[in-house]
């Protein structure tokens, strides 16, 4: 009795000292662990540092870009003067001549020039339906300069601004034909 006395005593010190070898494992891990994690939050954070400078970059670039070009002249093409109908995006032949002159006159002064392409509506119907339209109208241009004079499409920049920069009151019927219309602006 004495013996198996000492020898569950001996297998509980063994136990004891694996135990201990086994929670300084634990902990040895357990400090990795929380490494791992900090480097992973220290990476992150770099991350998102460096994606914001690069947006940043972007911006300054596209600024600096829209800064460094200037307003040759604009063509306004609209429904007052005989083109874009109301909902519709098809290029009338008046607006096709409009368009001929401009090109005219810039080969007349060639030059490095941008064009910028602003389609436009009225107030009638709904937002959206009025930013597709103005785009549509403003492509249709784009679209005319292309495949008539080959303008390369890297130099058009095409946006709509939908029934929200009205240059005349939606309140009369004139008014709205004046806002249905796209600009055409020659940067250089």
């Amino acid at each position: 009795m004495g013996r198996s006395l000492e020898e569950t005593q001996e297998r509980t010190r063994r136990n004891e000292g694996r135990i201990t070898e086994v929670d300084q494992k634990a902990q040895a891990a357990a400090q990795s662990a929380q490494q791992a994690n900090d480097a992973a939050t220290t990476a992150n954070s770099a991350a998102n540092a460096a994606s914001s400078a690069a947006k940043e970059a972007d911006t300054k670039i596209e600024t600096f870009d829209r800064n460094s070009k200037r307003l040759v002249f604009e063509v306004v093409l609209s429904e007052d003067q005989g083109n874009f109908k109301f909902g519709k995006a098809e290029l009338p032949d008046s607006a096709k001549e409009r368009i001929d002159q401009m090109v005219a006159q810039l080969k007349q002064d060639p030059k490095n020039i941008f064009l910028e392409i602003e389609g436009h509506t009225d107030n009638v119907g709904d937002k959206v339906t009025n930013e597709r339209i103005g785009l549509a109208r403003a492509e249709a241009v784009k679209r005319y300069l292309y495949e008539q004079y080959q303008v390369p499409l890297h130099k058009i920049n095409v946006i709509s601004y939908g029934e929200d920069k009205p240059i005349a009151p939606n309140k009369t019927k004139a008014g709205r034909a004046q806002n249905r219309r796209v600009v055409i602006k020659v940067l250089a």
